[in-house]
């Protein structure tokens, strides 16, 4: 029988932080400093500031939403992904507001040393991340609740970590990092298809309007075939950059991603899909190691 975590000790904020979606703070960084490696632009303490700083920002957007999450009535009893902690109260809501207060100023000190490489004008970028990490499930309008889920994480999954991964040690952009950005943020994008794939039925009864409750789940299994195909294409374009490697690599993602999108159709729904969301973690790590690789030889 499994124990749960004293309330508010250290398993219990381990748990809450989930370590586990940390590949998907990882792999832009990795991206975006492989980009960087390619132009000569690489350097090591920008680089570590960057991945710290996407790892405050996870952990501080995981907090935000198991408070709001408990808090909206969301994390009902038949919740099927896996548990909380505001909701199995191994936090408190009172040590969970504190929680995210630190994270949050953690992460807007990691911004601030950022700003001795990049320069003022990444200012508005490091308040967008810790404003629409409130947005995302708090507020009067909360933006998942209402479809704009797989928009964020194009955009802060993508674009914004990949793309100023870049610019803080390259101190410009090019059509390479929009590709790049692009192929990442779509692969992302597949774990939070999975999860709504997953949850389609609580969603709709709690009102939450994902693109698989409004499209339906034949949709959203398709649309989690396609993020990955369309990431793969994005990728040929680094051909033309005289790196094949990086155009070929990433298609061996293809296969993993293959059996667990048929995986996926044949469970169809209820809590073995959780079971995908850690293969489709396992895939977007294994997309962001190939295309890292393959842009770095």
């Amino acid at each position: 029988m499994k124990q749960n975590p004293t309330p508010n000790s250290f398993k219990a904020w381990v748990l809450a932080a989930r370590p586990k979606t940390l590949t998907a703070a990882s792999v832009p960084v990795l991206i975006g400093g492989a980009l960087a490696y390619i132009y000569g632009h690489l350097q090591a303490t920008p680089f570590l500031l960057c991945l710290l700083f996407a790892y405050l920002m996870q952990i501080d957007a995981n907090f935000i939403n198991d408070l709001y999450d408990f808090l909206k009535g969301t994390d009902r009893e038949d919740r099927l992904g896996p548990e909380r902690a505001c909701a199995q109260g191994w936090i408190t809501v009172p040590a969970m507001k504190k929680g995210i207060l630190i994270t949050t100023l953690l992460a807007a000190c990691c911004g601030l040393c950022l700003l001795i490489y990049s320069g003022w004008e990444m200012i508005p970028v490091g308040l967008a991340c810790i404003l629409f990490a409130f947005l995302y499930t708090a507020g009067p309008y909360p933006l998942a609740y209402h479809g704009w889920g797989d928009v964020l994480v194009l955009v802060f999954f993508g674009f914004v970590p990949v793309g100023c991964t870049y610019y803080v040690m390259g101190h410009g952009w090019n059509t390479a990092v929009t590709m790049g950005s692009l192929a990442c943020g779509l692969t992302i994008d597949t774990l939070l298809m999975v999860n709504n794939f997953r949850d389609r039925d609580q969603d709709r009864q709690s009102g939450k309007k994902t693109l698989v409750v409004r499209l339906g789940a034949k949709a959203g299994l398709i649309l989690y075939f396609l993020l990955g195909l369309v990431a793969c294409w994005c990728c040929f374009y680094f051909i033309g950059l005289g790196k094949p490697l990086a155009a070929i690599l990433p298609q061996i993602y293809l296969l993993p991603h293959i059996l667990t999108t048929m995986k996926m159709a044949r469970i169809h729904q209820g809590k073995a899909l959780n079971a995908i969301l850690g293969e489709t973690s396992r895939n977007i790590l294994i997309f962001g190691m190939l295309l890292t690789i393959g842009l770095a030889l």
